[in-house]
């Protein structure tokens, strides 16, 4: 699976320290350490900030985004972007955003666990790649709900025991997640967020610097396998981390 580690990271040190032969995932929001990870990380892919920009209330024009998005797509190491989607808009709004999507497969559409299964199977039909967005009940940072919920939904895109389409999870690098559901790549700011909360970082052995406290988040959520099939039952971990 690859890990898409969020920005911006800051001091610039930590974000060289996460993206340097690994992998970015930068945020139209905020894409100002976008030249940075492009220069540094093995692969990037883009994301259309629909999730900060609806928290803050900001009015969206998406053929900024599309220009935007078209631009890093050219660049050797990027991978894919997120397709733009309404945060609590209705299936057909979504259907219609993926519709205008100009730029082909290079896009991933979002299907949130509120949606229904029938939108997922006609996604994993038309799309190589589907990005799972957690919304109301199921957000991530209630990893038992959110699990539960793929665990009824996956069955119907998949065949003979295998995905009929590649998945990336939206802010999913939580171990708890990660380790049960059939993955091909997720994302997160944990990195981002957490190196800067001195007081989760106490004790005898805590990293002497920032730049350690990276190293010591990225070796724990980079190393749980990922199954190729949903699996259970859910591992009890310790979340403050990873919400």
């Amino acid at each position: 699976m690859i890990h898409y580690h969020g920005g911006p990271i800051t001091p610039e040190t930590c974000a060289i320290r996460a993206w340097k032969g690994r992998h970015a995932f930068v945020s139209w929001a905020h894409p100002v350490q976008l030249k940075l990870a492009a220069s540094v990380c093995q692969s990037f892919a883009l994301d259309n900030g629909a999730f900060s920009l609806w928290k803050s209330g900001t009015e969206v024009d998406w053929d900024k985004y599309y220009g935007w998005s078209e631009e890093w797509l050219a660049h050797p190491a990027c991978d894919w972007a997120i397709i733009p989607d309404v945060i609590d808009g209705s299936e057909s709004e979504n259907d219609d955003l993926a519709a205008q999507w100009p730029h082909g497969h290079r896009g991933v559409p979002v299907w949130h666990l509120n949606e229904s299964v029938e939108r997922l199977e006609r996604l994993a039909d038309q799309w190589p790649r589907v990005a799972l967005g957690s919304a109301a009940e199921y957000d991530v940072s209630s990893p038992s709900k959110c699990l539960d919920r793929l665990a009824d939904c996956l069955p119907a895109i998949t065949k003979n025991g295998l995905l009929k389409t590649k998945l990336h999870g939206l802010r999913m690098l939580n171990p708890a997640i990660t380790q049960l559901v059939p993955l091909s790549s997720a994302d997160s700011t944990n990195v981002a967020r957490n190196i800067g909360i001195d007081q989760a970082w106490k004790g005898s052995y805590q990293p002497a610097t920032k730049e350690g406290r990276v190293d010591v988040l990225i070796d724990r959520i980079e190393s749980f396998p990922t199954p190729h099939m949903m699996l259970s039952p859910v591992p009890l971990y310790q979340e403050s981390l990873f919400n």
